[in-house]
C-alpha cells in the first residue's frame, strides 16, 4: 500500500478552512455582541467595547479561508504559480499563520480559561466554543505544517512545487526558473 501524502494535506486544509469559518462566525457573533450591548446588561457596566483578541481572531480566519482555498487548489490542481508555489513558500505561509492562531488561541484562553460557571448563558457558550475552535485550528495548522516540512525534507524538496506531485523532467515551475 502506498501512502499518498497530497489528499492527506487536502483533508488538513479543508478542515482547518472549516474550524476557520467557524471561528469566523463565533468571532462574528461575539465583536457584535460586545458593540451592541443590550440596555442593563451587566457586562462592561453596558458600555459598548469590543475585545482585541477576539478582533486578532476574527483577523486570522479572514487570513487563513482563502490560503487553505488557494494551496487546495495548487494541490489538486497542481498549479505551479508564481506567487507561492514551493514548499518553502507554503512552510512560510504556513508559520506566520501558526503563529497567530497561537497567540489568538493563547491568550483567548488566559482570559476566558474557564468559563463553567456561566454556561446557562449564551455569552459564555459562545466564548468557550471561540477558545475551543481557536485551539483546533491551531492544533490542525501544527498538523500541516509538520506534514510539509517532514515531507520537504525527507525528499529534498524545499524548493520543489508544493502540491507533492512533481516530475523533475516535466515541471513547468523548474523550466521557468532556468
Amino acid at each position: 500500500m502506498v501512502f499518498d501524502l497530497p489528499p492527506l494535506r487536502i483533508a488538513l486544509y479543508f478542515t482547518l478552512g472549516i474550524f476557520s469559518i467557524i471561528l469566523f462566525c463565533l468571532s462574528a457573533a461575539r465583536l457584535h455582541y460586545t458593540t451592541h450591548l443590550p440596555v442593563g446588561d451587566p457586562l462592561n457596566n453596558g458600555q459598548n467595547f469590543y475585545d482585541p483578541i477576539v478582533a486578532e481572531i476574527l483577523v486570522t480566519t479572514i487570513m487563513t479561508v482563502p490560503w487553505c482555498i488557494f494551496i487546495i487548489f495548487c494541490i489538486h490542481k497542481r498549479s505551479e504559480n508564481r506567487l507561492v508555489s514551493t514548499f518553502r513558500g507554503e512552510l512560510i505561509g504556513l508559520a506566520m499563520l501558526w503563529l497567530f492562531w497561537l497567540l489568538g488561541a493563547a491568550i483567548a484562553s488566559s482570559i476566558w480559561g474557564d468559563l463553567s460557571f456561566c454556561q446557562q448563558y449564551e455569552a459564555c457558550r459562545i466564548l468557550t466554543a471561540l477558545v475551543a475552535f481557536s485551539w483546533l485550528g491551531w492544533l490542525t495548522i501544527t498538523m500541516i505544517l509538520a506534514v510539509s516540512l517532514l515531507f520537504s525534507l525527507a525528499n529534498k524538496a524545499l524548493l520543489e512545487p508544493l502540491h507533492g506531485r512533481w516530475d523533475p523532467r516535466t515541471s513547468t515551475y523548474r523550466d521557468s526558473r532556468a
